[in-house]
């Protein structure tokens, strides 16, 4: 149950205690307001504390989850010179809100890349994931067996092909989700309509 809501200079927060959490603080977006998860033990003094270094920490991943165009050209140039030994070489790197079907795309005879501003707020490494999909058909043009071993090169492209598949089956079905904060596990609890755990929660011990 929420122990506070308050609305004070920035967002509003609402405080939820729970017994069974032992250590952990968790923070994530939910409608619009933050909600800081905290151990019920914990003093109102020491509350106070962790509402405000929760949301520190939110706002900084947040701003990890949204670069802009520029920045959005630096990582791709970061992750292919990572992963792709640097063959990958862009010319323009940007966010497009006119691919509703696509996470992606990529136009090898111009070297441009095209990135769905839906991938906004999903974690860093989706996104890095998408980069790295489109910087490989700078190197094989097609869905090749070369071009999969490239993008399969990233740690985490399986983990990041599946919660893609979670989110677009989620959408497919009318789910109600929150892109702006989902996970990996968010991308789960969609696909089982559950209510409160699909966001991507910034947490602490």
């Amino acid at each position: 149950m929420p122990t506070r809501a308050s609305a004070a200079e920035g967002p509003i927060v609402e405080v939820r205690r729970s017994r069974k959490r032992r250590r952990t603080v968790s923070a994530y977006r939910e409608d619009d307001r933050v909600v800081v998860m905290i151990p019920a033990r914990l003093s109102a003094k020491e509350e106070r504390e962790w509402v405000s270094k929760m949301l520190e920490r939110l706002e900084r991943s947040e701003r990890r989850r949204r670069p802009d165009d520029a920045g959005l050209k630096r990582r791709a140039a970061d992750l292919s010179n990572r992963y792709l030994g640097g063959l990958a070489r862009p010319a323009t790197v940007r966010w497009v809100d006119n691919q509703n079907s696509r996470w992606g795309s990529c136009t090898p005879a111009d070297r441009t890349i095209r990135i769905s501003t839906r991938l906004q707020g999903m974690p860093a490494w989706v996104i890095d994931y998408v980069l790295v999909h489109e910087l490989a058909h700078l190197i094989e043009s097609g869905h090749t067996a070369a071009f999969w071993g490239w993008v399969d090169r990233y740690p985490k492209a399986e983990r990041a092909k599946g919660f893609l598949e979670g989110v677009a089956c989620a959408t497919q079905l009318g789910l109600q989700g929150q892109p702006e904060d989902c996970s990996e596990e968010g991308a789960a609890a969609m696909l089982a309509s559950a209510p409160a755990d699909d966001s991507d929660p910034v947490t602490s011990a």
